[in-house]
């Protein structure tokens, strides 16, 4: 397949394609003409980066999950990980949710005078907090495309 069937079937630029074959997480068989040939085995290969992508994985993380001649190489432990990390975030986001919704509801005068509404206000800046002291470590963890 060349890379504009590729970018359509796979709903990706071919910009972004050229991009993950420079990051090593794809690999081109050729070319015909100006245009970049690649095997049907890199649809799966794209669907693994979305995947990891929506899991959270920068694409750094995602290509150390490839071998060299682009075969899925993925350590469970990572994904347990991962996963471990989700149930934090779900955790967090719905208590998020959760007290947002009573704020919304909340016969208090003010939000400022609704107890819950002061707590989400304390948390998220507690939370802020520990982004700034843990520096720039996140920044950037997804990369481009």
């Amino acid at each position: 397949m060349d890379i504009s069937e590729v970018a359509q079937r796979a709903g990706l630029p071919a910009s972004t394609l050229r991009y993950y074959e420079e990051k090593g997480l794809i690999m081109s068989t050729g070319r015909r003409g100006i245009k970049r040939l690649f095997a049907p085995v890199v649809l799966d290969q794209l669907a693994l980066i979305a995947l990891g992508r929506a899991a959270g994985f920068s694409l750094d993380e995602i290509g150390a999950m490839f071998d060299a001649r682009g075969e899925p190489q993925i350590d469970r432990q990572t994904l347990v990980d991962r996963a471990d990390s989700l149930d934090v975030t779900i955790r967090r986001l719905s208590a998020m949710r959760d007290g947002l919704r009573h704020a919304a509801k909340c016969q208090a005068p003010s939000h400022l005078e609704c107890p819950q509404f002061r707590r989400l206000m304390t948390v998220a800046l507690a939370r802020k907090k520990g982004e700034k002291a843990r520096g720039s470590a996140g920044a950037g963890r997804f990369g481009k495309p």
